[in-house]
């Protein structure tokens, strides 16, 4: 016959495992919630990376599809030499700034010159006319985007953006920004040149920024990014080298306004944008 005592001790065991139990159920949410918010996280950081890794493509084989930077797509692994490919290696100097041709070659229907004699100072008022409005933008020569803007005036001048489409648009927080100057429209594509980034290390990308996109250091070429919002926050990885107007900005708020063709946060803008020509204003 089972005393008072002995229910009691077994009572008392039945509720010391109910309470181990429950402890046990408990440390297992707590870790399961911990795992799901790291994951979130991650997920979160390596998007964001990806968007802002992906702005560029010039002249690069390796760059790779984001986004991103853009989108920017990876380049054929042995693509078809371009216009001007037979210049590989070789070199033209405008002041203190050094081009090198590419085997690439230009992504154009044409050869283009990189810049060469002397290095322009000050500023220079230029339009971007586009199927989408008017966009004015000041190139400065003052700074360390000086060679960026040499090669930008000096593409322009030779009707090398004529035609071509902006091919990334980009929505998400923290990276605004429309991007154009790749003729072949992949974001892979480049002028057959490449030159060095110049960056302080302290750059910002405000709202109204004109930066050269690339694949990695060293590697500008052609393509460029106008930014319509806050962008790039502790990247400064991209040569500045002028300014959006205001009314430029109201045509950038207009595209980006419509978003993208496929309804992401990176990709071909609904409203094809393309480039008509380039002039000094």
């Amino acid at each position: 016959m089972v005393s008072n005592k002995q229910r009691r001790q077994a009572a008392q065991r039945h509720l010391q495992r109910q309470l181990e139990r429950r402890a046990a159920q408990q440390r297992a949410r707590r870790r399961n919630l911990l795992i799901g918010s790291t994951v979130a996280a991650v997920v979160v950081v390596v998007g964001a990376a990806l968007l802002i890794t992906n702005l560029g493509g010039d002249d690069d084989s390796s760059s790779t599809a984001s986004s991103s930077s853009p989108a920017a797509t990876s380049a054929p692994a042995a693509p078809t030499p371009g216009p001007g490919a037979e210049r590989a290696g070789q070199t033209t100097a405008a002041g203190s700034c050094t081009y090198t041709y590419d085997a690439q070659g230009s992504s154009g229907t044409f050869a283009v010159d990189a810049p060469s004699g002397d290095l322009p100072t000050g500023t220079q008022a230029e339009t971007i006319a586009t199927s989408a409005g008017a966009i004015g933008i000041t190139l400065d020569y003052s700074g360390l985007g000086a060679c960026a803007a040499d090669s930008f005036s000096t593409l322009a001048s030779q009707g090398y953006f004529d035609g071509t489409v902006c091919h990334r648009l980009t929505t998400s927080p923290g990276l605004e920004v429309l991007q154009c100057g790749d003729p072949s429209g992949t974001g892979a594509g480049g002028p057959g040149y490449s030159f060095p980034t110049a960056v302080s290390g302290t750059e910002t990308y405000p709202r109204g920024t004109l930066a050269m996109a690339n694949s990695g250091q060293g590697t500008d070429g052609s393509q460029f990014f106008l930014v319509y919002g806050d962008s790039l926050q502790g990247n400064p990885n991209y040569t500045v080298f002028g300014t959006v107007d205001e009314a430029g900005l109201g045509v950038l708020d207009q595209i980006a306004a419509a978003g993208t063709a496929d309804g992401s946060q990176d990709g071909a803008p609904s409203t094809p944008v393309t480039i008509t020509g380039v002039t000094p204003s």
